[in-house]
């Protein structure tokens, strides 16, 4: 068990060393008035899963231990649905309801559609 926390820790720490930089990276581009790095990492995530889980764990081409490490630590770590409902809270506590509800309406149909793009990825395989 503890061999295990271990990988999800690390896998975590990976992925949300990431996520800050790739959220940096967007915001010196986009504008900070609406969530685009969240979103980004949300959608990124939603098609590195997608991919890990239709492509490798499906073919059994990845271990137990890196399933663990990218789909619970990295991924886990990665996407920021934490983030995203405290974004879309502080986008309607400050009356952006329009702005909230594209960030609401974004995160849903773009993450979805990420994994279904990892799960196409995977059948060209």
């Amino acid at each position: 068990m503890i061999q295990k926390l271990l990988i999800v820790a690390a896998g975590s720490g990976a992925g949300g060393a990431l996520r800050f930089y790739i959220s940096q990276m967007i915001y010196k581009y986009l504008p900070a008035v609406f969530p685009f790095g969240t979103l980004a990492v949300n959608i990124l995530g939603s098609i590195i899963l997608g991919v890990l889980i239709f492509g490798f764990d499906s073919k059994n081409l990845v271990s137990p231990e890196m399933k663990l490490l990218l789909g619970v630590g990295f991924c886990g770590g990665f996407t920021t649905f934490s983030t995203f409902s405290f974004e879309t809270f502080s986008l309607i506590k400050d009356s952006e309801f329009m702005l909230a509800g594209a960030n609401v309406a974004a995160n849903l149909i773009f993450t979805i559609a990420g994994v279904f793009l990892g799960y196409l990825l995977t059948k060209q395989v």
